[in-house]
């Protein structure tokens, strides 16, 4: 195929997609006996994300594949085009999720241990609702406690192709920086209110400011594997785990 038209048709379908396209989609986009190589898919990947530069929108890799996105040093003026500003998540919701995204899998127990303070059901479920958080399995202490782990949706709205890309837990001054409210990631999950903290999981000081990457919980986590990690794979409703009680009964879907 004509290296023109192929690029064409990939920018075309990546303008055209609601959601990032991966070289197995854009593979599928062709018929047998018109299908080019996916290296000259990458190829033309490449020469449109090169030809981006400089412009006002880019072609950025996340999880899930490809997607064209406005520059991300331009949201400051952007973001004027609407009227009302995204509500920012709470520190709590925030210190959850990193909490997650960086020792992931771990249990609401080691959230609560670190933090200093009972994890908001609310809290929980709303990051299961969004889908950037799911129940990779259970570890192997009494109750059997739920293992959560992070999405591929997850590195898709914090702009990420893998969990190697996150920046340094240590470089994070303020958990306020994990908020992408300016990053029009193309995603209208960031107008959306987040779930009211609960009175025991208020944005006061916790103990997360001290942690430490090599704190290691008891127990061996069971029913888990590290492909799974940050990638899509059976997750359980968001409703079975409203409280300590349902966590310990849920299994997951095999």
């Amino acid at each position: 195929m004509n290296s023109d038209l192929l690029r064409q048709i990939v920018e075309g379908a990546l303008l055209a997609a609601a959601k990032p396209l991966d070289v197995n989609r854009l593979e599928a986009l062709f018929e047998d006996d018109e299908r080019p190589p996916r290296d000259q898919i990458k190829a033309a990947l490449d020469e449109i994300e090169s030809d981006c530069r400089g412009r006002g929108f880019e072609l950025k890799q996340v999880a899930s594949g490809y997607r064209f996105q406005v520059a991300q040093g331009l949201a400051t003026w952007v973001n004027r085009l609407w009227e009302e500003k995204p509500k920012r998540y709470s520190r709590a919701m925030l210190e959850t999720l990193a909490l997650i995204a960086y020792r992931q899998p771990l249990t609401r127990g080691d959230i609560e241990a670190v933090r200093g303070v009972a994890v908001s059901s609310d809290i929980i479920k709303s990051l299961q609702e969004r889908e950037w958080v799911r129940i990779v399995g259970h570890r192997d202490v009494p109750g059997r406690p739920a293992l959560y782990a992070t999405t591929k949706k997850f590195l898709d709205y914090f702009n990420v192709k893998s969990l190697d890309h996150l920046p340094a837990l240590s470089e994070i001054k303020d958990f306020s920086d994990l908020d992408p409210a300016l990053e029009l990631a193309l995603s209208d999950d960031s107008a959306e209110e987040t779930a009211p903290p609960a009175a025991n999981d208020d944005d006061s000081d916790s103990g997360l400011d001290d942690f430490q990457l090599d704190q290691q919980a008891d127990g061996p986590n069971t029913r888990v594997s590290p492909d799974e990690i940050g990638t899509d794979g059976p997750e359980q409703s968001p409703d079975a785990y409203a409280d300590d009680n349902n966590e310990k009964k849920a299994v997951i879907d095999e």
